[in-house]
């Protein structure tokens, strides 16, 4: 997926709800309530049930009421193909409602959160909710790492893995979810392990089929917004660079300050100019039309400051140093070696302020790691969407950038759908669709879910969410990141 790849809606906003909840402070279940002990006949605690499972062990518990919130590490082979050749432990988060609930399996496609926090649909069905930290994020990373296998099918291995591992303490239906990134991880994971799930919910979740046809993403921002919000944003992009000489300057002092090093991407001046062209990609990944009015009206009479202050707070100049780019190595290894990345251009600054352009992957992921792109994965996923998928649900936001090249399905597939949110950006969600596809959305996710009332099947009652809106489990939490 690109590289303007920096802003990671990262593990959360993606999925529009999962995000980091508040540091909950409330005492557990008692003992005894079902939320806490296992099913008919077996009173064993759920900790304990957890931890007799071969290769899991505790990291911590942190108390929420009317759930039990564990975080986890579970010993994973390094490869999955030769299981003998090492292993390494992977975190992973359960937020334990009542075993029988249906669980719904997340992964954010990067760290995970060791915050309680639900997800979407976790809260459309009222169920458990497992979290896994995707593979050779840190922690959760070999040592030695042996980046070969970092790729998609590994990935979806660990999910088969641990999904096979908690099924006999979560026995009821499973449910598939994740947000950009994560959107994408339950969908290959679905093109790996058709048999595990019961329905995916994947949100805005990029599917770049071609690496080199990127056409989508150019027409896309001919035509999102309003023109006076393009002209805006495009007159703020246009002047960094024209006056990057002073800029830069500044750049120097404000890296010089936090002790930030540019190693990894060659020089001050690519991550400078890396930065600037992610501006207008970061602000409609993030932003609505109502935000256009924070964006400076006339670029050429602004002063420095301000135009510094607009890429700063949309773009971040922490984005391209060592230290920003350190954290989202793997994100950038896959999108270098199956992912892809979107290649966009800018016929209004001119080729002359231009000196790199959209810089690829591999300027972003040390030298001493070796990549190489793999043609078929992509279109494999998108071909196997388009004709197998089932029970899979996709939700894109009109103004995303990400959802210029996005997941469709087919005639071949069955009870699947791909709805987008009017005027929503990179959080869209269910929540936010037009009152008929909002309905609907959740009636399909309940019925995969094996809980859906007997009005919401028979249409005669309308599909609401079965548990309450929770402001801590519920808030959104928006890590700025133009990675998906």
């Amino acid at each position: 997926m690109r590289k303007a790849l920096r802003w990671l809606l990262a593990l959360t906003v993606l999925i529009g709800t999962l995000g980091a909840a508040g540091t909950a402070t409330a005492a557990p279940p008692a003992a005894g309530s079902t939320g806490d002990r296992a099913a008919a006949g077996d009173t064993a605690d759920i900790k304990d049930r957890l931890l007799a499972i071969p290769g899991m062990s505790l990291v911590e518990e942190k108390p929420y009421t009317g759930y039990r919130f564990f975080v986890l590490n579970y010993t994973q082979p390094v490869d999955h193909r030769h299981p003998d050749r090492g292993t390494f432990q992977q975190r992973i988060t359960v937020l334990h409602k009542d075993v029988s609930r249906p669980t719904v399996f997340y992964t954010g496609g990067y760290n995970v959160s060791t915050t309680p926090g639900r997800s979407e649909p976790t809260r459309i069905v009222d169920g458990n909710q497992v979290s896994l930290e995707y593979r050779y994020f840190t922690p959760s990373r070999p040592a030695p790492a042996d980046w070969s296998k970092l790729d998609i099918r590994q990935a979806a291995s660990d999910q088969h893995r641990v999904f096979t591992a908690l099924k006999r303490v979560y026995d009821r239906r499973w449910l598939s979810t994740g947000g950009s990134k994560g959107g994408m991880t339950a969908t290959y994971y679905e093109r790996f392990y058709p048999r595990d799930m019961d329905g995916v919910v994947a949100y805005v979740a990029p599917n770049d089929v071609v690496n080199d046809e990127d056409s989508a993403y150019d027409r896309f921002f001919t035509t999102v917004g309003t023109a006076d919000c393009r002209a805006r944003l495009e007159g703020v992009q246009r002047e960094a660079l024209v006056r990057r000489t002073a800029l830069e300057k500044k750049y120097a002092g404000y890296a010089a300050d936090n002790g930030y090093t540019f190693t990894t991407i060659g020089s001050l001046d690519r991550a400078y100019e890396a930065v600037v062209l992610d501006y207008v990609w970061g602000f409609w990944q993030y932003s609505l039309v109502s935000d256009c009015g924070t964006i400076p009206a006339d670029a050429k009479s602004a002063t420095d400051d301000e135009i510094w202050g607009s890429v700063d707070t949309i773009s971040g100049f922490s984005a391209y140093t060592d230290q920003g780019l350190e954290r989202y190595t793997p994100y950038y290894y896959q999108a270098g070696t199956q992912l892809g990345a979107p290649t966009i251009h800018f016929p209004y600054i001119g080729k002359g302020l231009i000196r790199y352009g959209y810089q690829p992957p591999r300027n972003f992921v040390p030298r001493s790691i070796p990549m190489r792109f793999d043609r078929a994965a992509m279109p494999d996923v998108d071909r196997w969407v388009r004709h197998h998928a089932r029970h899979m649900l996709f939700v894109y936001g009109q103004n995303d950038p990400w959802g210029a090249e996005r997941f469709r399905v087919g005639a071949g597939a069955k009870d699947s759908y791909v709805f987008t949110v009017p005027g929503m950006n990179h959080g869209a969600n269910v929540a936010g669709l037009p009152a008929g596809q909002q309905e609907l959305a959740t009636a399909r996710i309940l019925s995969w879910a094996g809980v859906a009332p007997a009005g919401v099947e028979s249409g005669a009652a309308a599909a609401k969410p079965l548990a309450p809106f929770d402001a801590r489990l519920d808030r959104q939490g928006v890590e700025r990141g133009l990675r998906p």
